[in-house]
């Protein structure tokens, strides 16, 4: 069995060929995806986090809309950017989601990747120590949000405060027990993931990484997914951690789908830089008939590694083909597969 979402990057455009040509568009059709999805049984509703760009950008608002409009689907990021959170407003924004949804959010994090804009964060207030990468006040930032989410008290309470304080130290309320093991960190390379493991965060993997041996991605991948599980039981942790990966894949099984898909062109790995010196490789696509892509995607390492699957949909498409990008995979591939 395997846990089958999707995952928006919440894209909008004022044209007239786009489904969501405003930020409202895109937000309320996120909602109604997420019913939608739950309804055909799909196990989590994803979103992306992008800063100054026409895409999802605050995640809270969304998560908490989602989680009250919904009973049983796992609510998500993949990812938050940490370079640009405050993780004390942060922790109180992510426990009230968390608690709004009954214990359902799966808080996908990392140090984030190539931007809209030169240094995004500076505009937000936040720039890194003497000696420090953005990628490492990223890293500080998690840090001191699993700390917060841990629920200790820390803060010295005022001893005439305006209402009564339970003894000790205080803790940022409200605090959502068991949020701290919902946690997952996005990791590009293999080093980032044994860090988040040391950590006991869940493994996020997208369809792009560093690429550290040449091979193909999804080799890459399932490598990446084995060094985090080894980690992760090295720190002796003591539960089971999770790992995800995303992929773009699209059932053909009528003519529109053949229209919007079927002369994609995307059936290959691709080598780029996403900045000066990192060289990544960006996992294929998979758009072909249901027998076709059983085929195909059983030769596929990474997934057969993870445990959840985040299915990219194309969101500007409109909620009724989404959910049928959606039910096509859980209908006609999923249960060849085993993961149904």
């Amino acid at each position: 069995m395997k846990k089958i979402g999707f995952l928006s990057f919440g894209h909008w455009t004022p044209s007239p060929q786009s489904q969501t040509r405003s930020a409202a568009d895109t937000l309320l059709q996120s909602i109604d995806l997420a019913v939608a999805a739950e309804q055909l049984g799909a196990d989590g509703a994803y979103f992306r986090v992008h800063h100054f760009a026409r895409q999802l950008a605050s995640p809270f608002p969304l998560l908490a809309a989602v989680g009250a409009r919904t009973s049983r689907i796992e609510i998500g990021t993949a990812v938050i950017d940490m370079r640009y959170e405050n993780p004390f407003y942060m922790a109180e924004d992510a426990s009230a989601a968390d608690l709004i949804a009954g214990g359902r959010l799966q808080l996908g994090i990392s140090r984030g990747s190539p931007e809209q804009v030169i240094d995004g964060w500076r505009h937000f207030g936040y720039t890194p120590m003497e000696g420090e990468s953005d990628a490492d006040m990223g890293r500080r930032h998690a840090e001191v949000l699993l700390d917060l989410l841990r629920g200790e008290g820390f803060a010295q309470p005022n001893p005439r405060p305006m209402f009564p304080n339970p003894p000790g130290l205080l803790r940022l309320e409200p605090h959502s027990e068991g949020l701290r093991e919902r946690i997952w960190w996005g990791a590009g390379s293999n080093a980032t993931a044994v860090w988040a493991a040391k950590f006991g965060m869940n493994l996020q993997s997208s369809t792009l990484k560093d690429d550290e041996s040449g091979l193909p991605f999804h080799v890459q991948q399932a490598d990446q997914i084995r060094v985090y599980r080894e980690a992760w039981k090295d720190a002796g942790h003591k539960h089971e951690p999770r790992v995800s990966v995303s992929r773009s894949i699209f059932a053909l099984v009528n003519d529109l789908d053949r229209a919007y898909f079927g002369g994609s062109g995307k059936d290959a790995d691709k080598i780029g830089f996403i900045d000066d010196k990192t060289r990544a490789i960006f996992g294929r696509s998979y758009a072909a008939e249901p027998d076709v892509l059983i085929e195909q995607l059983a030769k596929d390492e990474a997934i057969a590694e993870a445990d959840t699957l985040l299915l990219t949909v194309p969101n500007q498409l409109g909620v009724d083909y989404n959910a049928h990008v959606i039910e096509s995979i859980l209908t006609h591939v999923a249960p060849a597969l085993g993961w149904r």
